[in-house]
């Protein structure tokens, strides 16, 4: 007859495959969650490709398939084109400067060449009247500056010699000498002004364009790097599962030693040990298997699923064939379908799951030792 023991290495085996399978299942849940952040980051961006202009959706489908530069050739190309940009507006600043000179040398510009002498000229009421006053002297000096608090654009210029005389038409009185001379020089600096603005405005729309597309390939980079990291994820993911599925694998084959070691025993005290179970005992079966609850139903399904990988045990309809299982599928369902019901009588619960306790652990020693005695003659 065989002997089975359970020793304390043994339970500890069997500790650290739950553990090991616990630990893969949380890695698993951590993974699955980086996953669905990555999507729903692209589920946003496609909201808002959705709800973009038919301008833009056309735009982006001329970019498909366009090549994503690298971070570093987009921080080499935005220097190069802010260096390129810097050289226009100089230009374009330049040409404004002979505007200005032109202004400068009228006949009428003296007075506005300086600041206002507020004090000299006693207008005690001047800076009430004048939020910010401004002269062409300053904006030239601004213009030429060199320590980077110049001018950054043309149109900031524009409005500032625009500035110098609103301020003097607004503070002196229509008809007098300095409004009307404020008033004759505004308008040749606009006479001469709508001549460069073509070229300020082209300059404009170019680098509003260069900065579109700078944008653009930033966003390819992002959808770049989320898509390098998807595919990290899964296949983290996928490695995660196949270590589970040998770890599952491995699992099983023991505990499928120790329930058949474990129904062995079971049936040997109920006297059935080898004996195919009858026609009769068959319906009895599936009329008990009938009358578990969902839960219990559930179980039942794994335990035949165990012996028919094809069974969907979690599908809304299953159709059990009881003839059609084998003798060890059959006695194991008998088995569990016993327990369950003798399970409801609470007063011998506690008892019954000591036992079975104790009957699975002497099997999973049997399994793992292999210690067996031989048969005395």
């Amino acid at each position: 007859m065989e002997t089975v023991t359970m020793s304390t290495p043994d339970i500890a085996e069997v500790d650290q495959f739950r553990c090991r399978v616990d630990e893969i299942f949380q890695k698993v849940d951590k993974l699955e969650k980086k996953v669905n952040e990555v999507e729903q980051f692209y589920l946003n961006a496609n909201k808002k490709k959705k709800s973009s202009s038919k301008g833009n959706s056309i735009r982006e489908e001329q970019d498909k398939g366009r090549h994503v530069p690298s971070i570093k050739k987009q921080q080499q190309d935005a220097s190069q084109r802010e260096s390129a940009a810097a050289k226009r507006m100089q230009e374009l600043m330049r040409q404004f400067g002979t505007i200005l000179r032109q202004i400068s040398q009228h006949k009428w510009a003296w007075p506005f060449m300086q600041p206002v002498d507020v004090k000299g000229l006693g207008l005690h009421d001047y800076y009430k009247v004048i939020e910010k006053p401004m002269d062409l002297g300053t904006i030239k000096n601004q213009m030429e500056a060199k320590d980077g608090t110049g001018y950054k654009n043309v149109r900031a210029i524009c409005a500032d010699v625009r500035l110098v005389f609103d301020n003097a038409m607004k503070y002196n009185e229509e008809g007098s000498d300095v409004h009307l001379m404020a008033k004759t020089l505004l308008e040749k600096f606009e006479e001469k002004w709508q001549l460069l603005l073509p070229k300020v405005t082209e300059e404009e729309k170019r680098r509003e364009e260069e900065e579109a597309e700078a944008q653009l390939n930033m966003q390819l980079v992002r959808e770049a790097s989320h898509a390098k990291k998807v595919q990290a994820i899964s296949n983290e993911l996928y490695e995660v599962d196949t270590h589970l599925e040998q770890l599952r694998e491995t699992v099983v084959q023991k505990c499928r030693v120790v329930i058949s070691t474990s129904m062995s025993k079971h049936a040997s005290d109920m006297g059935v040990e080898h004996r195919k179970m009858s026609t009769k005992d068959k319906r009895n079966l599936g009329a008990a298997i009938a009358r578990l609850s969902t839960e219990d139903l559930n179980k039942a399904l794994e335990i035949i699923a165990q012996s028919n990988p094809g069974l969907q045990a979690m599908a809304e309809e299953v159709e059990i064939d009881i003839d059609a299982q084998s003798e060890s599928t059959l006695w194991r369902l008998n088995f569990f379908v016993k327990d369950v019901f003798e399970g409801c009588d609470k007063s011998t619960a506690g008892n019954k799951k000591k036992k079975r306790k104790k009957e699975i652990c002497d099997a999973i020693a049997q399994t793992v030792k292999k210690k067996s005695k031989k048969p005395s003659s």
